[in-house]
């Protein structure tokens, strides 16, 4: 089992790296495989909806490097942790344009597949951030990942982060939840169960 965690900070080591290796404590200790992805400080264009995606067989059209390598990377986890400092009570600019063209183009792989979002900031917008990061899990058919409190962590360096202990511990105990998910899906899966199929075709592109 692998989880793959996206920080989506153009800082490598800064808050949000903080948090994101604090949830991976305990997945390690429960004999799963973590990836800690730093998407990077370049401009990351946004989506345009041009759709060559489905053509090309679920690659984004823009090889700028990072869409596609988390598209490729997301096809081998198992399951998901994303990652953002909040900027004017929002999410990172660039981790919203690789999400939704990693979704667009390669929704197929991160389906049925647990994921939970994680903000960090100096003080408030965290629970807004959550918030939007979750939409991406519930349209694709993700488990989202909860914890003892809602997954935000404070500070304004990861010295900071690391003084804020209840935002520690709700870190660890989302690694803990997600682990235990993974216990549920595997036990599942030797009775039998497999992922739903879902009904599609339908769009009802009149309402407003």
């Amino acid at each position: 089992m692998k989880v793959l965690l996206l920080n989506g900070s153009a800082k490598s080591n800064g808050c949000t790296y903080t948090a994101l290796a604090e949830v991976a404590k305990p997945l390690e200790e429960n004999g799963i495989d973590t990836e800690i992805l730093h998407i990077g400080g370049a401009p990351v264009r946004d989506c345009i909806g041009c759709g060559r995606c489905t053509s090309l067989g679920g690659v984004c059209t823009f090889d700028d490097d990072i869409v596609n390598e988390v598209i490729k990377k997301a096809g081998e986890a198992d399951g998901f942790i994303f990652g953002t400092p909040v900027y004017y009570a929002h999410p990172s600019g660039r981790i919203l344009s690789v999400l939704d063209r990693a979704f667009y183009a390669g929704k197929k792989n991160f389906a049925h597949k647990p994921g939970a979002a994680v903000a960090s900031a100096r003080r408030a917008g965290t629970t807004a951030s959550i918030d939007v990061l979750n939409k991406y899990f519930t349209i694709a058919q993700m488990p989202v990942i909860s914890s003892s409190y809602w997954n935000m962590v404070h500070g304004n360096t990861p010295e900071e982060v690391k003084k804020d202990l209840e935002g520690i511990q709700i870190m660890h105990n989302l690694g803990k939840n997600m682990a235990w998910l993974f216990k549920c899906i595997e036990a599942g899966k030797e009775k039998g169960i497999d992922s739903p199929v879902m009904e599609t075709g339908s769009k009802t592109n009149f309402i407003r």
